[in-house]
């Protein structure tokens, strides 16, 4: 079984989205730390106050593939779903 890695950046365009980042991500890594599969999840504030850097890692595919569901549809996906990603996926 392959681990799933995700890597990348959180870039908001304004401070505006970083506020609505700032207040829901404590929830969001409590939520996902929780879920079966996780192994690791991190996002982490960078110097520049509007791009976080976002690095997780589940057990296989199908674990990785729940988490995104329960994301689309959780307060943190409804949120933040205009703010940009840029991720690269290792096992999938």
């Amino acid at each position: 079984m392959q681990t799933v890695r995700l890597h990348g950046l959180l870039i908001c365009r304004d401070p505006q989205e970083a506020a609505i980042v700032a207040a829901h991500l404590p929830q969001h890594i409590e939520l996902t730390r929780a879920e079966p599969g996780c192994i690791s999840f991190a996002v982490d504030a960078t110097e520049d106050l509007l791009v976080w850097t976002v690095d997780e890692e589940f057990e296989d595919a199908a674990s990785f593939r729940a988490h995104q569901a329960r994301v689309r549809d959780s307060v943190w996906g409804r949120a933040t779903e205009r703010i940009e990603r840029e991720y690269t996926f290792d096992g999938l």
